[in-house]
């Protein structure tokens, strides 16, 4: 018989990923490993079944970022948020949020209608 301790030493990736709510679905982590959007401990993972245990860096390609996590502990269940917050740590660095009325930097981001309107009288002349 297994000992009470025995699975938080070492769980599967793919289940790790969902129980810490990174996907939603326990399918679609396992569809994350398989395309090749995670790495542990800077070696790429291939198969959803890669053991991770406490003290690994998971980093992992999501759509419109790139999240470091260290492995706390693993997971019992896929609990609320405040309970999957329990299971990493973020390495990754904020990004800054963008208040409401801020103004950007000039260069920064897409032209405004004022620039794509100076730039339509330089190439029409």
């Amino acid at each position: 018989m297994r000992e009470a301790g025995a699975d938080n030493a070492r769980q599967r990736l793919d289940k790790w990923l969902w129980f810490a709510r990174v996907v939603k679905t326990r399918s679609l982590a396992a569809k994350l490993v398989t395309d090749g959007h995670v790495r542990v401990n800077s070696v790429k993972v291939e198969t959803p079944s890669k053991a991770v245990r406490q003290g690994d860096v998971i980093t992992i390609s999501l759509d419109r970022a790139v999240r470091v996590l260290k492995v706390v502990q693993g997971g019992t269940r896929r609990g609320p948020y405040e309970e999957a917050k329990g299971l990493f740590e973020e390495l990754t660095d904020p990004e800054p949020a963008v208040q409401a009325g801020e103004v950007r930097p000039p260069g920064e981001g897409r032209p405004t209608k004022q620039d794509r309107r100076a730039i339509d009288r330089l190439k029409n002349g």
